[in-house]
């Protein structure tokens, strides 16, 4: 499961020779990692490519496509070289896959040699790792939390789950509390910290590894915090692209960063959401959250063609004297099954918010905990080496109850 950087601001021209990549390099423009990106697609292959630059500044990045053979791709690449500033980037989509003439475009300058069948989301991760900083060799994962509705325990879910990632995954997870002026993370993990989110929100240009790392506050091994002042006076109009820089930046210091986004539904909610390799959807078992999950999962699945859809968290079931929407009826208005269910106990949860404490950390909390920890495998994209060695182990112990049973 390879992640995505965000695109810094770039232009980009592509000249498609089929109709059926044309609609791909459209859907590539899409993709909300290429918001910051000025991106023109146009038919005519390399004839178009040719024309268009003779006249103009050459873009960033040229995507052209070219179905002929080895020979004349050649010649085509040497004229298009003519009308090309030695500084810009050319990708080439091609009909001929041989090892060959890959290494002779790569000797002519060419950054990269391409051969169907791709999908939209290859050619984004081309891109972005054409303009990935040399000198950063990771790029975190992003996992939005949000809710169908306020009070499903966004917050409270998303702490539990950073919290479960970084001891199972054993890999260091940031959790970072956008609830600016009701963030609760920093009671939670008893904490606090004398910066927060507004500081990113107001830094600026000096936005970058060094200024986020002074935002972080360890609240365990491996796991980290930026959390909201929480403070009503802290909450001003946020411009939409406000938390880019701050995000870019966190990226390139733990492999897993875990948002926890507030209520509401404010433009810069809506970027977060789309740029994230993952969104996680909270919901609980009623009328309203059906309704709003729907919305939402409908919305996030048609934005984010190229991305896993959001995993659905159904919450707080089994709530005494609530009636309910059974699981299966939720699922299948839904159009899709939870992730996990979580039922909700009342003294389990009861205790940790009272006393300031993780959910997972109270007595009794298996039934919590182990949900959490395959989610935390499932989201990082890797096997569960508990569950996998239970499954190595299971033909045996099955012949083994067999011969004594």
């Amino acid at each position: 499961m390879t992640n995505i950087a965000p695109l810094p601001p770039i232009t980009i021209s592509a000249f498609c020779e089929k109709p059926e990549t044309y609609h791909l390099i459209l859907k590539v423009a899409a993709d909300p990692r290429m918001s910051r990106v000025q991106m023109h697609v146009d038919l005519g292959g390399v004839a178009a490519a040719r024309e268009a630059l003779s006249d103009t500044p050459t873009p960033s990045l040229v995507i052209i496509e070219s179905s002929d053979n080895r020979d004349i791709l050649i010649e085509q690449i040497d004229a298009l070289a003519d009308v090309c500033d030695p500084g810009s980037k050319v990708i080439a989509i091609g009909a001929v896959n041989d090892i060959t003439l890959y290494r002779e475009l790569m000797d002519r300058g060419i950054s990269e040699y391409m051969v169907q069948p791709f999908s939209p989301a290859d050619v984004v991760r081309l891109i972005s790792g054409l303009y990935a900083n040399p000198t950063q060799r990771l790029v975190g994962r992003v996992i939005a939390v949000t809710g169908a509705k306020g009070g499903v325990g966004v917050s409270t879910f998303a702490q539990n789950l950073a919290a479960s990632m970084a001891r199972n995954l054993q890999a260091h997870v940031i959790l970072v509390d956008m609830d600016i002026p009701f963030g609760t993370a920093g009671l939670n993990f008893n904490q606090e910290p004398v910066t927060s989110l507004v500081d990113a929100m107001e830094g600026g240009e000096r936005v970058d590894i060094n200024f986020v790392e002074h935002l972080l506050t360890s609240c365990e091994e491996n796991l980290s915090l930026v959390s909201s002042p929480a403070l009503v006076e802290s909450a001003h109009d946020v411009e939409p692209d406000v938390f880019d820089a701050a995000i870019d930046a966190l990226r390139a210091i733990a492999p897993f960063i875990i948002l926890d986004l507030p209520h509401g539904w404010p433009e810069w909610k809506k970027n977060v959401l789309l740029s994230a390799e993952d969104v996680v959807l909270v919901v609980e078992p009623d009328l309203a959250n059906l309704r709003n999950g729907k919305n939402l999962i409908e919305y996030l699945v048609g934005q984010r063609p190229n991305d896993l859809n959001p995993k659905l968290i159904l919450n707080r079931c089994g709530l005494q004297k609530r009636p309910e929407i059974s699981l299966a009826d939720f699922s299948k208005a839904m159009g899709m099954k939870p992730a996990i269910v979580l039922a909700h106990d009342t003294r389990l949860f009861g205790t940790a918010a009272n006393h300031g404490q993780l959910v997972i950390d109270q007595e009794g909390a298996a039934k919590i905990a182990e949900p959490l920890r395959q989610l935390s495998f499932t989201l990082a994209g890797r096997a569960d080496m508990q569950v996998s060695r239970f499954s190595m182990l299971a033909p045996w112990l099955g012949r083994l109850r067999n011969a004594f049973g």
